[in-house]
């Protein structure tokens, strides 16, 4: 990640001088074009039905949903800008990351846009672990 725009995306990467380069995330992305909100995504599949149970599995299923409906606005994880992500347990998270990190890289690719976590009591849904919303730019 640098501050150069990224041409094939329509994305300048905003990294403020002598700041760290961040892990996993960006400090900040300008864009340029159609806008595309994804709601909280949870980690049941097309049924309504958690098959997974572990924070990384519904992970990797939420993430899945989240591209699905990318998908439907012709666009994909490299137009995603920001993800905010709603977990139970910060404390499984933190443990989690490795298998979290695969889970994101196996679908979401190398591509780290901004994002925040925060630690929810609850989620609607009583099984989901995970919800995460995501903003999308589609050049």
């Amino acid at each position: 990640m640098d501050d150069a725009l990224s041409p094939d995306i329509g994305f300048q990467f905003l990294q403020p001088p002598g700041w760290p380069k961040p892990r996993g995330y960006a400090n900040g992305i300008a864009a340029t074009g159609r806008t595309v909100f994804v709601g909280g995504q949870i980690g049941w599949d097309e049924t309504g039905t958690f098959r997974e149970k572990d924070l990384a599995g519904q992970t990797r299923r939420t993430l899945e949903n989240i591209v699905a409906v990318l998908r439907e606005a012709g666009a994909g994880p490299a137009n995603v800008t920001r993800l905010t992500w709603y977990v139970t347990d910060i404390k499984e998270y933190r443990e989690r990351q490795r298998e979290l990190g695969q889970a994101y890289r196996d679908v979401m690719g190398r591509h780290y846009p901004t994002m925040a976590l925060v630690q929810v009591v609850s989620l609607a849904e009583p099984e989901a672990l995970v919800e995460i919303e995501a903003t999308a730019v589609v050049p």
